[in-house]
């Protein structure tokens, strides 16, 4: 029976500095692993916030690229006729809109939404603009159409707005 109380004398602290040990480096380890990704993930919030702010930023330019009296007045060309100013509006939005489509991955899903509805909704009024138009008409007369239902309208451009929440999206960020 001494022998059993020897025995536990020398197993029963081993066993409390063993779980003692295990459950400090247990709580090391985690905390280390913790640590380690909270520095991963601070090294890539570091190296996508730059994209990020890039994107934000052509988007901005594309929005106001595609506003109507902004992209009437740069497409516009003397002598040509409406028809040929319609294709090349709608082309032009289109040319944007491809050139700009990899920055939804930097921009959240509302922000982009957003941006498609302000060009498929910018694209409507062209062509309805185009359809008040005969199509040998000079390009001037599509092109003041245009700016005629834009200064009309009672609401914001659908631009204006994704441009509004781009720019308060972003501003979160800082």
């Amino acid at each position: 029976m001494e022998a059993i109380i020897d025995l536990l004398k020398i197993i029963l602290p081993a066993t409390v500095v063993f779980l003692a040990a295990f459950f400090f480096f247990q709580k090391y380890f985690k905390n280390e692993q913790e640590r380690r990704e909270h520095e991963t993930k601070k090294i890539s919030i570091n190296m996508i916030t730059p994209q990020k702010i890039q994107a934000y930023e052509r988007i901005v330019i594309f929005l106001e690229r595609i506003n109507p009296n902004n992209l009437v007045i740069r497409v516009n060309k003397h002598g040509i006729s409406s028809r040929q100013l319609h294709q090349d509006l709608i082309q032009t939005i289109k040319s944007e809109y491809e050139h700009n489509i990899s920055q939804q991955i930097f921009v959240s899903h509302n922000t982009w939404e957003l941006v498609k509805t302000a060009k498929e909704e910018i694209i409507k009024l062209i062509n309805i603009s185009a359809t008040k138009v005969p199509t040998d008409a000079p390009s001037n007369e599509l092109a003041m159409m245009i700016l005629n239902i834009v200064a009309g309208l009672d609401k914001k451009m659908p631009n204006e707005i994704a441009l509004e929440y781009a720019k308060k999206e972003i501003a979160k960020l800082f």
